[in-house]
Parts: structure tokens; sequence; C-alpha cells
């Protein structure tokens, strides 16, 4: 990912953080077939010393994971932030072009393909802990019978996908004043959209914390 020195992140909390806050992430890889692309929430498990590794699953009729035979084919997952266009009428010196504000993070490695069905029900398990549990509705994945539970094993794969290496590129405005900064952030406050008022929280939580946001929530703009 092309990113200018300006707009890299490399602290792993900051990066960690930011992809559980945009876990829906899109899994690219190459295969016979050509390039292929699939949207999947990522479950993200840190790793002491290295990158960390992400886990999620896919539909059996989904060809992709036929590219994970072997363990061998390098795939890209993309965890996409807030992103907004920014005006020049927005800055103090407005003697320069528009842009886009946007944060994205890569994670670079091979999946290893899961097929035992114990395991992909621990993948279930975790991603239902994870997002629905929370909600505290009615449904339990605990209850749910066997005869509905095991057809279903059979129809999706796992994935578990260690790291090689992770880029992080959040363009906010660094090469920019703080008074053009102030500027960006009041305009997007004032937007109608939800991404631009998730850019204008990123870029405040940035902005008045050190470039150092303690929260997913932060990061996430909700």
């Amino acid at each position: 990912m092309y990113t200018p020195a300006a707009y890299l992140e490399e602290r792993p909390r900051i990066i960690h953080q930011a992809m559980r806050a945009w876990s829906f992430a899109t899994l690219v890889s190459t295969g016979a077939d050509g390039p292929v692309a699939t949207h999947l929430p990522m479950l993200v498990d840190e790793r002491p010393d290295a990158p960390p590794r992400l886990v999620t699953h896919m539909a059996r009729n989904n060809e992709q994971w036929r590219h994970f035979i072997g363990g061998e084919t390098p795939a890209l997952a993309i965890f996409q932030g807030p992103h907004a266009f920014i005006s020049p009428s927005w800055y103090e010196d407005r003697m320069t072009f528009p842009t886009w504000n946007y944060a994205a993070i890569h994670g670079i490695g091979r999946p290893r393909l899961v097929e035992e069905p114990e395991e992909i029900l621990a993948v279930l398990r975790r991603t239902v802990a994870l997002w629905d549990t929370p909600l505290g509705g009615p449904w339990s994945f605990a209850t749910m019978p066997d005869e509905l539970i095991l057809p279903r094993l059979e129809r999706i794969v796992a994935l578990d996908m260690p790291l090689d290496r992770v880029e992080a590129k959040f363009k906010l405005n660094q090469d920019k004043t703080a008074a053009d900064r102030a500027g960006v952030i009041a305009a997007l406050d004032a937007a109608g959209d939800d991404q631009a008022r998730a850019m204008a929280a990123m870029l405040r939580a940035f902005e008045t914390e050190g470039a150092d946001a303690p929260g997913g929530a932060t990061l996430s703009g909700r």
C-alpha cells in the first residue's frame, strides 16, 4: 500500500484496536480463476512478538476457499476505516486542492484451511460470542439443536491466517496546520452523513490525544 511517511501508523496497539473496530474485512486472493474477493467478519488474535492472526469462515459454495488448499497461497485482508472527501474551502490556506481522508489496514498472510467440524464449531462459537452475545437477545447459540448445527458445519469452512506483515495508513491531514485540521473537523461534524462524522471523530481523537486514541469506539467513530 502506498503510504507517505506522514500517514504511516506503526504502533501495534493502535493497529490491532482499529482492526477489531473495522472487523468486517475484505479477503482478496488470486487463483487459476483470477483475483477473487470475499467480505468476511474477522476475529483478530494477537501474537507475542509477531503480527496478529485472523480467523474467519466462509460458505463452502464460495470457490475462493479452494485457493487455500495446501496453505501456500498468499492473501490480502483489507480493513477499511472512516473516509471522507476534504474540501480546500475548510482550510485557512486554500492554495491547494481537494483530497480524501481515510484509514485502511492491510494484512498479508497465507490462510490455512480449517475443515474439521469441531474446529469450525469453535470459530462459530467465538464469532457469536463476540458479536451476538453482547446484544442480549433471546436467541442463544447454545440452545440450537445438533440437527441444525451439524448440517451447517458441512456447508462452511474456516480459515486461520497468521499475518506475515501488516501495513496501516491513517491519512488524517497530518501534513496540514492545526488550524486547517480544526477547519476540517468542524466541517465534517456539520455534515449530514455518518462517514463524515466518523472521520471527524477520528481526527479529533488523534488531534486531542496525541494521535493515541485509546478505544475502538473512538477509532470507529461510534
